[in-house]
């Protein structure tokens, strides 16, 4: 029996569905709106209210859980980077960096008096070279 076993496999394996899920959710989260299929954009909107959640907690335990759902990896800074983030300039970040704290710091505070359905997909016409319906998910 399959109880409590939803997925949409959107027609990937498990590693390939992890990844661009943690993809989108970083363009999403950096654009605050994406157009893509509406598949993904359905499968994409549970992970991407989730992390909302998680954000508005504001702990250490959360920001972590974020932080490996949208697979971000904290390489070290060469000593020239780390200079220039001591002198307050955050563009030496990667993106996935800034990401996380504009999650945290901006998108989180502007939910907090919502109970959820932190996310909005419009559906668009259809693509023209193969026909699949498309969409814009973007935060409400």
């Amino acid at each position: 029996m399959r109880h409590a076993k939803r997925t949409f496999k959107i027609g990937r394996t498990a590693s390939h569905r992890r990844c661009l899920i943690a993809n989108q959710l970083k363009s999403l989260v950096e654009h605050e709106r994406i157009e893509t299929t509406v598949t993904k954009a359905k499968e994409l909107r549970r992970h991407a209210d989730r992390l909302i959640t998680y954000a508005k907690k504001g702990t250490l335990a959360s920001t972590r859980q974020i932080i490996s759902k949208m697979m971000v990896s904290y390489n070290a800074l060469t000593p020239k980077e780390q200079r220039a983030a001591k002198a307050g300039d955050t563009s030496a970040y990667n993106t996935d960096r800034r990401v996380v704290k504009k999650l945290v710091d901006v998108i989180a505070p502007r939910m907090k008096d919502r109970a959820g359905g932190y996310t909005r997909i419009v559906r668009v016409q259809s693509r023209q070279g193969d026909a699949a319906e498309t969409c814009i998910i973007e935060f409400v």
